[in-house]
C-alpha cells in the first residue's frame, strides 16, 4: 500500500506520516528532506541557490543514510529548500529515487508537496493536509520557540505565506491537491485526531476496494 500525503509548511504531514507508517507497518519518507538536503549542500558550498548545474549534481550525489535531520530542519534550510524544490533539474534527479522508495515492498507512506500528483499518482491513498496558516505560524512557533527566546510568530506567518505563493505558483509540481484526495484540515485538531481522521480516511478507501 502506498499513502501520498500533501501539503503545505506546518500543516502537519510529516507528524501524519510518520504515525500512519507505524500504524501500518509501511516505511516512511519526508521528501521535504531530501530537497532541504540539496539546499543545505548549496548552502554549504557558498553557492547560489539557483544555481541550477550545482543543484541539480547535490541532488544526485544525495545520501538519505546520512542526513542530519535536525540540522536540516532549520528555518534557513527550509527557505533554501523552498527555492531549489522549484528548479526542474533538482525535482528530475530526484524523482526516481521517490519513486523507488514508493514502490519497494511492503509500501511506504510519503509526504511533501507533489506525492499525489507526480511522485506516486497512482497511489492507493491520497490525503492533502492543510491547516490555517495563523494556526500554522503558531505551531512552529511553538516547535522552534523557547521560553527564554520566543519565536516571532508574526514573522513566521509572513514566512509561511511567502512559502505558500512560492510553492503554489511554480511552474513545475506546484503545490495543489490531487483529483483525488482527500482533504483533511488540521486547523483544530490535535495530533491524535488528526491521525485518528487520517486512518479513518485510509480505512474508508481500503473498504471501498475490497481492503487491497
Amino acid at each position: 500500500m502506498i499513502i501520498a500525503i500533501d501539503g503545505p509548511a506546518a500543516s502537519g504531514k510529516g507528524t501524519l506520516g510518520k504515525r500512519l507508517a507505524a500504524h501500518y507497518g509501511l516505511r516512511h519518507l519526508d521528501t521535504g528532506l531530501i530537497y532541504r538536503a540539496v539546499a543545505k549542500a548549496l548552502v554549504d558550498a557558498g553557492c547560489s541557490l539557483h544555481d541550477r548545474d550545482r543543484a541539480a549534481a547535490a541532488a544526485a550525489d544525495l545520501d538519505p543514510e546520512k542526513f542530519d535531520e535536525k540540522a536540516l530542519k532549520s528555518h534557513e534550510i527550509g527557505e533554501a529548500a523552498s527555492i531549489v524544490s522549484a528548479i526542474p533539474e533538482v525535482r528530475q534527479a530526484l524523482l526516481a529515487f521517490q519513486r523507488g522508495f514508493a514502490a519497494a515492498p511492503p509500501g511506504a507512506v510519503l509526504d511533501g508537496r507533489d506525492i499525489g500528483t507526480v511522485i506516486a499518482p497512482d497511489a492507493d491513498v491520497k490525503i492533502f493536509v492543510t491547516a490555517a496558516p495563523e494556526e500554522r505560524a503558531r505551531r512552529r512557533a511553538a516547535e522552534i520557540g523557547t521560553p527564554e527566546a520566543p519565536a516571532d510568530e508574526a514573522a513566521i506567518l509572513a514566512d509561511i505565506l511567502r512559502r505558500d505563493a512560492r510553492d503554489q505558483a511554480r511552474p513545475v509540481a506546484p503545490l495543489k491537491p490531487a483529483p483525488d484526495a482527500h482533504l483533511l484540515d488540521t486547523t483544530h485538531l490535535s495530533i491524535d485526531a488528526a491521525v485518528r481522521a487520517a486512518v479513518d480516511i485510509v480505512e474508508a478507501v481500503r473498504a471501498g476496494r475490497g481492503r487491497g
